[in-house]
Order: C-alpha cells, then structure tokens, then sequence
C-alpha cells in the first residue's frame, strides 16, 4: 500500500463528495449525507439535518481545487486549511484503525473535520511526492477526480462506468476502421 490506511481512507472519502457534485448530484438529502458518513467510516458527531448538508456541499468545489491542484499550490492550501481550523494534531485509536493522527475536534462540524482529514492525508501525499495519484478522469466527457492507489499507477477513470464507456467507444471505433 503506498499510504498509511487512514491517509487512503481520508483520500477515497474526499474524492467521493468531491465526485458528488458532478452531474447528477448524488449529495442533495440529509438521507444521502447519512450515507456518505457512514459509508465512509466517519466518526464523531453528525448531526444530520439541513445546515450540516449545506456545509458539506459547500466545501465540495474547494476539496476539488485540493485534489487536483499542483504540489506546491497544493501545500498553501492545506496550510490554509488548517490553519482556519486551527488544527492540533494528536493520536487517536478507534472502530478497526490502530493508533493514527486527528487534528480537529470530534464534534466539529463535519465539514471542518471533513477538510481536515483531507488536508492532513494531503500532507503524507505531498511529503511522498505523490501527487500523481490524483489526477482528472480521462474520459472525454467527465470532470471526475481520480485517485489511483494501484501498484501500477494505472488508474484513469474515476469509475467503471467511465472506463467501461470509454472501453465500449474504443472498441466501436476499432469496428468501424
């Protein structure tokens, strides 16, 4: 594995909600931020009404510009970030993880610890120079954010509906010539 489990965890959440926004919305119901949360192994409090969802949408666009910004860009804004949460690192153990760092309160609000968690998984990818792990969906008409954690650094679809879609176009084309 090329990251430490929960740095993996925090990427593959952000690039969820990130994708979220793409068309169609999959992020509009309290019901479906209910199963984000949970879906991606969140802890602490969620409070599960209207105000928390706007907040969460509305820190999709700059978990985007996160991911896929540049190495450098990319470090002042997960210095940005924790900062305005006024982040302290400390080590926590629960549910199936070991002992692994949190920097933001339990009971923040979920989009703070959401932002959070992202940038404190951005530092170990920046610190690795990794940032060719994110990328954008190579197919021809989708925005999606990829995280390719392959062994191979072979990830180019952000979905399989993506890669089968584009696999299908290909092999017509093939047909047709």
């Amino acid at each position: 594995m090329v990251f430490a489990p929960d740095t993996a965890d925090a990427l593959e959440a952000a690039v969820v909600l990130a994708n979220s926004a793409l068309e169609p919305d999959t992020l509009t119901t309290v019901e479906a931020l209910t199963g984000f949360y949970e879906g991606q192994g969140y802890s602490g409090g969620h409070r599960r009404d209207r105000a928390e969802l706007d907040a969460v949408r509305a820190i999709r666009a700059r978990l985007r510009v996160l991911l896929t910004a540049e190495r450098d860009p990319a470090v002042a804004l997960v210095n940005e970030i924790l900062a305005d949460a006024r982040a302290v690192p400390r080590l926590v153990r629960h549910d199936r993880l070991d002992w692994h760092i949190h920097a933001i309160d339990d009971e923040a609000p979920l989009a703070d610890r959401i932002l959070v968690e992202t940038a404190m998984a951005m530092i170990d990818v920046i610190r690795a120079d990794e940032m060719g792990r994110l990328g954008v969906c190579a197919a021809d008409d989708c925005d999606g954010v990829v995280l390719d954690l392959s062994r191979n650094r072979s990830r180019r679809y952000c979905s399989t509906t993506c890669g089968n879609r584009e696999a299908v176009a290909a092999y017509r084309a093939r047909q047709k010539a």
